[in-house]
């Protein structure tokens, strides 16, 4: 079994994501090879919450190029997590 905290990587804290607390939703940078059954299980052991559903989005890598060198920034994975009524996370 993976370790939980390399599966979740990081809160996302931006404007959009705060109004999203509000409906009971937690945005988090999670593992790329982590599925939604592994963010599940990581995310109710870490905060102590239960997780009523998750979304998943994938981001490509952009092209960028430095003086001469082209290259890739690195790809990533958003988990949007919804909780049940009467859980929250307090990320701060």
């Amino acid at each position: 079994m993976k370790n939980l905290y390399d599966i979740i990587n990081t809160p996302l804290l931006t404007e959009k994501t705060t109004r999203l607390s509000a409906d009971n939703q937690y945005v988090f940078e999670v593992s790329t090879a982590a599925n939604k059954i592994e963010i599940k299980q990581a995310v109710e052991k870490i905060y102590n919450v239960k997780v009523k559903s998750i979304r998943v989005a994938n981001f490509a890598g952009k092209k960028k190029r430095i003086r001469y060198k082209e290259g890739y920034t690195s790809s990533w994975k958003k988990a949007i997590v919804t909780l049940k009524e009467g859980h929250k996370i307090d990320i701060s």
